[in-house]
């Protein structure tokens, strides 16, 4: 879990906010993404790895966020 604590926290913001959203119009990529999987149309592979790549930014941050609180708590 090292790793995960050298990567700036500011870094995954912004990496959330680019990656994770772009193409920003007409809907974020990832809301298609994740409408298709919700909808049960997420089965192409091409899809499924853009899901994982435009995910990967928030789940980075979301599990930074986490140690953090549970190393003050």
């Amino acid at each position: 879990m090292a790793y995960l604590d050298q990567i700036p926290l500011n870094l995954l913001i912004l990496a959330c906010l680019t990656l994770g959203l772009a193409p920003f119009f007409p809907e974020p990529h990832i809301w298609e993404k994740l409408k298709m999987l919700v909808a049960g149309n997420l089965v192409k592979p091409v899809d499924i790895f853009d899901l994982l790549m435009h995910a990967a930014p928030f789940v980075l941050l979301a599990a930074k966020l986490l140690r953090a609180a549970l190393q003050k708590g």
